[in-house]
């Protein structure tokens, strides 16, 4: 019994959620295998063959896998699944797009978004936006798995010395081209790896007023920015900034929510954080029934008073 983990990378660094991933392929039981295909990609190839728990490297290179286009990437696993009784994506837009098209090809149910291994059969995963788990047992022969990274902790990144294999790709599918990408640049940590996040919601009443009550908290404490859906909804925050079941999924260690009220849609994205700290003038708000520490308080006067005491 051998575990295959898709690895996420820039073809120079492995990404973290790779490294949650490989954690829940260890628990599967068996070897842990990696699959890096990329271009380029051997200072990332090394780097997964240093993360602790994995017995090997597959580093498959080709021009056709530099930007992990989805039909290129299923082709690829699809050439080497036999081998394998499970195989694990990071549940990210990219493992996502990848492991349906695995699962449909070999003709298996997916099992999405696990946070917990109970067996080499037997996986549990959040359902009803988290107010409930669902424990699924899988029949088929090859288990195709998402994880949701932040149900298990990170594998450590070093101390590994995996075997790296370098055997020939498939070829290109010509179903898909990669035309380019607009990316986002910010001193901030990103949000889904971020260690504290600094939340706002719709009562903070404007964009400008985000902007102006928000930042410089999250200056302060060096925290990336997340907001509720309704903040969004609302064009306070970008996109990319959302927490919750239909945005991100984070667990940093430390989580202050102001102005949230504490939909449970957000409480699924972001209720595993181990210290959440809630701002909000409604004692009855939801969020508080998640909170470690709640302040009932008019946001706008408590928390630029947190902001000149730290």
């Amino acid at each position: 019994m051998t575990a295959l983990v898709i690895a996420e990378h820039d073809n120079n660094s492995i990404k973290p959620a790779t490294l949650n991933t490989v954690t829940a392929a260890a628990q599967c039981g068996g070897d842990v295998h990696v699959l890096v295909a990329g271009k380029g990609a051997e200072a990332a190839a090394k780097a997964a063959a240093q993360i602790a728990g994995v017995a090997k490297v597959i580093h498959v290179d080709g021009d056709h896998f530099a930007h992990g286009l989805a039909e290129n990437m299923a082709a690829q696993v699809l050439a080497i699944a036999s081998a394998y009784s499970h195989i694990l994506f990071p549940a990210t837009a990219s493992g996502k797009n990848i492991a349906p098209r695995v699962a449909a090809s070999l003709d298996v149910g997916q099992i999405s978004d696990i946070t917990k291994v109970d067996a080499a059969d037997t996986f549990e995963r959040p359902i009803y936006a988290g107010n409930a788990i669902a424990v699924v047992q899988s029949l088929d022969a090859t288990k195709v798995i998402t994880v949701r990274t932040t149900g298990f902790d990170a594998a450590a990144a070093t101390g590994g010395s995996a075997a790296i294999e370098t055997p020939a790709g498939v070829a290109d599918s010509g179903k898909s081209t990669f035309l380019g990408s607009e990316i986002a640049k910010s001193d901030r940590p990103e949000l889904t790896a971020a260690k504290i996040i600094v939340s706002g919601g719709r009562a903070l009443g404007s964009a400008e007023k985000f902007n102006d009550v928000m930042t410089p908290l999250a200056d302060k404490l060096g925290a990336a920015l997340g907001a509720s859906r309704a903040a969004v909804d609302a064009g306070y925050a970008p996109n990319d900034w959302q927490v919750g079941q239909t945005g991100k999924i984070v667990a940093p260690q430390l989580y202050i929510a102001a102005g949230i009220s504490g939909a449970i849609q957000h409480l699924a994205g972001m209720k595993d954080s181990k210290v959440i700290v809630a701002i909000n003038k409604d004692e009855e708000a939801p969020i508080f029934s998640v909170a470690d520490y709640g302040l009932v308080a008019d946001l706008f006067v408590a928390v630029p008073e947190l902001v000149a005491a730290l």
